[in-house]
């Protein structure tokens, strides 16, 4: 039954793939209103709004959550709660849709706080310490972003309408917390903390929400409202944040060896490699990238779940090595992925991220932001060379200790099918979207190639490199997220700590002891005396009094 509940979702994915075709080829949208209430000039309405960019999401997260669930049949088999995690999964897709159809911020909101909550609940399906944590730090980083939301709604009852993107708002608070909450859902850099951290979810958890729909939630809003970000030159700092983010990511995935937390890095930098082009107004690029990134990067996770799932749910990257031998299929996949990240030429991932890359440096840009994209992609190159040479090709390795089992048929179907298609889309889309005209020198053409060349051997030199001895301070530095994550501990340790204080002390406490039991016990004690010392005199003078009425009456 559930099995034929995937496949309907897979074909409705198609379906709307094949309608956003014909809606982009006929410059088709469409809008639905339902007007709920009327408040003075006010409408609280619930909106759909159909183009070819919604249905074409729309199609990519039902295709990719439906083949993940497929993949999650097996993957999550024997699982005492199996049910519920599908029950999670689906009402995470479901507030991506209302996020994606809603032009409206009231309806926009009702798929944002949806997008929160279910992805809480999601990474902590493992009930551990570990996933505690992580959960909490993401909802409430999350929070940030929901309560900018929300700020927006209350912007607009004095602006006179909540559709954002019918009516051009020229507000520069508006559209500074628009950028707030775009950066948070997106993980940019001052709350980037999270993301790493959500890598304690199931792997096909990872698959679906952290590399596809859910971070990428963020890119999309600022898709839909870009023009918001021009009008009071909000586009300089998101450049900045974009470009820092995706070298503080390109850095640390060099000297991490939790291979979940190093695919999750990578999609940190290619999320600000998406930012920094709409930085620059390119949407449909912006858009191009997006659509690739969620596919090959769903099938990086989806083997790399393989992976942790034969070698005894281990994670780290030094006790693998050799898989090429074991594990010929999964590794093709991999293989391919990983030249799709670096962006290696005719690749799906290269006709988007090299376009990208030619239109940074034919844009009016300052030089310390073009020196650290451009840093950035040779280190995306580095990491992931690295990470081939350590897993797949490092044949000293002794320590792996693998179940020799084939990989199940069903997880093989789900992967092939996402094979195929992020394989195919980089050619297919860059067929379809008239997009830039590039004037460039040979020099300039060629130096994205020559600093994919430069990072393959920074790569090879990295994974040949002992990092348990030298550049320990570097690498501590560089894990903390440029001091973030210690910044973070810092400004909630003393808060936290003192408020455990005040509970003990008072709420626990004084406060328990003289008010709960306090009153209680002295109730208590009133209540027994009464009862065991002036209960039959108290009933005697009663019965005396009574019995003298009774006599007077007479009388």
């Amino acid at each position: 039954m559930m099995f034929m509940n995937i496949i309907l979702l897979y074909f409705v994915g198609l379906f709307m793939f094949i309608l956003s075709m014909i809606f982009l080829f006929n410059k088709l949208n469409l809008t639905i209103e339902f007007i709920m209430m009327n408040y003075n000039s006010m409408q609280l309405e619930f909106l759909i709004y159909l183009d070819w960019v919604s249905l074409m999401f729309l199609s990519l997260v039902l295709l990719i959550s439906s083949l993940v669930l497929m993949y999650s049949l097996m993957y999550m088999e024997g699982d005492m709660n199996l049910k519920r995690f599908f029950i999670l999964v689906l009402m995470f897709v479901l507030s991506m849709i209302f996020l994606i159809i809603c032009p409206n911020f009231m309806g926009l909101l009702l798929g944002w706080d949806g997008l929160g909550l279910t992805s809480y609940c999601l990474i902590i399906y493992y009930q551990n310490w570990k996933s505690f944590n992580s959960g909490m730090v993401t909802v409430l980083l999350n929070r940030v972003g929901d309560v900018s939301i929300m700020m927006i709604i209350s912007l607009c009852v004095t602006l006179g309408s909540w559709n954002g993107l019918f009516y051009e708002f020229n507000f520069y608070l508006l559209s500074m917390l628009l950028l707030l909450s775009a950066i948070t859902k997106s993980a940019q850099l001052p709350f980037s903390v999270w993301l790493p951290l959500a890598m304690a979810a199931p792997t096909p958890v990872s698959s679906l929400v952290h590399s596809s729909t859910l971070v990428t939630a963020g890119v999309y809003l600022l898709i839909r409202y870009n023009f918001y970000l021009f009008y009071n030159s909000i586009n300089d700092l998101l450049l900045l944040i974009s470009s820092m983010t995706m070298l503080m990511s390109g850095l640390m995935a060099n000297f991490e060896n939790d291979l979940k937390k190093i695919i999750a890095l990578s999609t940190l930098s290619q999320l600000g490699l998406m930012m920094s082009i709409l930085s620059l107004g390119k949407i449909d690029l912006s858009y191009f990238h997006l659509v690739i990134h969620a596919l090959f990067k769903s099938l990086l996770f989806l083997c790399s779940g393989i992976l942790i799932h034969q070698m005894l749910n281990n994670q780290d990257i030094r006790f693998m090595g050799n898989v090429m031998v074991y594990y010929p299929f999964v590794s093709l996949i991999f293989f391919i992925s990983t030249l799709s990240l670096c962006g290696f030429p005719f690749f799906s991932g290269f006709y988007s991220k090299d376009l990208i890359m030619e239109i940074l440096l034919m844009s009016k840009m300052n030089f310390l932001s073009m020196l650290m994209l451009f840093l950035a992609t040779l280190l995306t190159v580095s990491y992931s060379v690295r990470l081939l040479m350590v897993v797949f090709l490092n044949f000293s390795n002794k320590f792996n200790s693998f179940i020799l089992l084939n990989e199940n048929n069903l997880m093989s179907i789900s992967m092939i099918l996402l094979y195929f298609s992020s394989l195919m889309i980089g050619y297919f889309l860059f067929n379809l979207f008239s997009l830039e005209i590039i004037i460039l020198n040979l020099q300039q053409k060629t130096l994205v190639l020559s600093l994919c060349l430069i990072g393959v051997f920074f790569g090879i030199f990295m994974s040949k490199l002992s990092l348990l001895n030298w550049l320990l301070n570097i690498k501590i530095y560089l894990m903390s997220m440029w001091g973030s994550s210690l910044f973070y501990e810092l400004i909630n340790f003393y808060p936290l700590k003192y408020s455990l204080f005040m509970y003990k002390m008072l709420d626990k406490g004084l406060m328990e002891y003289m008010f709960s039991y306090g009153i209680k016990n002295f109730l208590l004690k009133m209540f027994l005396k009464f009862l065991v010392m002036n209960f039959f005199l108290y009933l005697n003078l009663f019965m005396m009094f009574i019995l003298l009425l009774i006599l007077l009456l007479i009388i």
